[in-house]
């Protein structure tokens, strides 16, 4: 427990929290929204998320830790979609609390597996229907809505925006009355539990989310060589872009290393932004076969089953 912790409180409520659902329907804006803080990297792919990441929102009285989770989806072909549907699913056992989060207007197969899930943990479980900012008619949604909740039990509906932040308050209060009376496990001023390092990491591979092409942001992975500050108070920080084959190394360096060095600027500035102070980044690309569809080398660069 952090020295800071605030002291214990008879009526204080505090739990983890999993926001569940398909990939790519804003379980990681919603997670930045309600953290207050950018703690996961988004971006417009689906599959961004590769890891389980805490984000801490401390309230008057109670203090909720989000766990932002990969999305689970039915094709687990390589031995990394396997692992991200472990780490989905493992949430499932741990939390105090499961928010199912869709589309607006929209309601998949794969949502439907994700409630098959929720529904069999026995848990209390919300429903958190996000982008309705983005709906063009909004007279469709309590129709929709109907339809959802026809022959699926939620303990409550709430509509939210994650990219406007709106909305929110309503599903903080809906989570926060089912959180078991607990002290706070945080202090007040930490946002999550991973380290500068994992979060360097993770802004380097949103850059190439971002940057990179359809296809070819799922072949990169991350690794965090040196991590250290300089007496001047600069933190200096070495990465390695993994990529499975050769011809994608020459891509993510671009001509005459263009575009590692868009990837670099970017990923440096988003780091100056959240950990305060100036970075000095140096990356470099290596090539590791298949390390997608290999257990070692998935659990060499961290990613946990």
């Amino acid at each position: 427990m952090n020295a800071d912790t605030p002291a214990a409180d008879a009526d204080h409520r505090c739990g983890l929290v999993a926001l569940l659902g398909r990939p790519n329907v804003g379980k990681s804006t919603l997670q930045n929204s309600l953290v207050g803080f950018r703690v996961s990297i988004v971006s417009p792919k689906p599959q961004t998320t590769r890891h389980r990441i805490l984000g801490i929102a401390t309230r008057p009285g109670a203090q909720m830790l989000f766990v932002d989770t990969p999305g689970m989806h039915t094709d687990a072909k390589r031995a990394i979609n396997r692992q991200l549907n472990r780490a989905a699913r493992g949430a499932i056992d741990e939390v105090d609390v499961l928010v199912h989060v869709i589309e607006a207007a929209r309601w998949a197969d794969e949502d439907q597996r994700v409630w098959q899930a929720l529904a069999a943990a026995g848990k209390p479980v919300l429903l958190a229907v996000n982008k309705v900012d983005a709906l063009k008619n909004r007279e469709v949604l309590l129709p929709f809505i109907a339809e959802i909740t026809r022959e699926r039990r939620y303990d409550a509906v709430l509509l939210v925006s994650a990219r406007r932040a709106d909305g929110l308050q309503a599903l903080e209060r809906e989570i926060i009355a089912r959180l078991p009376l607990a002290p706070a496990v945080y202090g007040e001023d930490e946002i999550t539990d991973r380290s500068e390092r994992f979060l360097a990491a993770e802004l380097v591979r949103e850059q190439l989310m971002r940057q990179l092409g359809q296809e070819l942001p799922y072949s990169c992975t991350v690794e965090i060589e040196q991590f250290g500050e300089r007496e001047d108070g600069v933190a200096e920080i070495g990465a390695v872009i993994w990529v499975e084959r050769a011809g994608q190394k020459a891509i993510v360096i671009g001509a005459a290393g263009a575009r590692l060095k868009e990837v670099g600027t970017s990923a440096r500035l988003a780091m100056e932004r959240l950990f305060e102070r100036r970075v000095f980044l140096k990356l470099w690309v290596r090539v590791r076969e298949n390390w997608s569809d290999d257990e070692a080398a998935l659990k060499r660069f961290g990613y946990e089953g």
